[in-house]
């Protein structure tokens, strides 16, 4: 398997020369299934668009190509974080205050070892969390195994996308 913390040494540039913070490179899959995952977004949206993805794809795949860190055939994806983006930095979890989150943990506390409830930010260098039917615990970052975002209607409202143009096309299609 290809090493993570390399590749995203050669994509973090391309994202930050075009102006994008770099969410997530993730690998899965394996055999003839493999896929190299690129998450990225731009600082003011926390969203791409197809261009943007586009763009920031011929870019990596030309590095890719020249430094060739992947041994065997790969796909690869790069897009959005999404709706129910995963938490992957620090400051995600201050950004994405007062949203609802599934916490994973990576050995368990106070008997959970998944933690689901509205993020209430930072307290120092520790993560808050007002966990369901529980109440507000702080985990540090190294405890997280992996987090996301769930999808709410308050969530829904705070990422509306940048444009709706074409939406039109799709609502009149489903309509007989």
């Amino acid at each position: 398997m290809a090493d993570i913390a390399r590749l995203t040494q050669l994509i973090e540039p391309e994202a930050q020369a075009l102006g994008f913070d770099l969410v997530r490179v993730r690998i899965f899959g394996g055999g003839d299934d493999l896929t190299l995952q690129v998450m990225a977004e731009r600082p003011d949206t926390r969203q791409l668009t197809i261009d943007d993805c586009a763009d920031l794809s011929r870019r990596i795949s030309e590095v890719l190509d020249e430094a060739d860190p992947i041994e065997d055939a790969y796909r690869l994806e790069v897009s959005s974080p999404g709706i129910d983006r995963p938490l992957t930095r620090l400051q995600d979890f201050a950004d994405w205050a007062g949203h609802e989150a599934r916490i994973k943990l990576t050995s368990e506390i106070d008997g959970r070892k998944q933690l689901t409830g509205d993020l209430a930010g930072l307290d120092g260098d520790r993560i808050a969390i007002d966990v369901k039917k529980h109440e507000r615990m702080t985990i540090g970052f190294d405890q997280v195994a992996d987090a996301k975002l769930l999808i709410t209607d308050r969530l829904l409202a705070a990422t509306a996308p940048l444009s709706d143009e074409g939406a039109e096309e799709f609502e009149e299609e489903g309509q007989d």
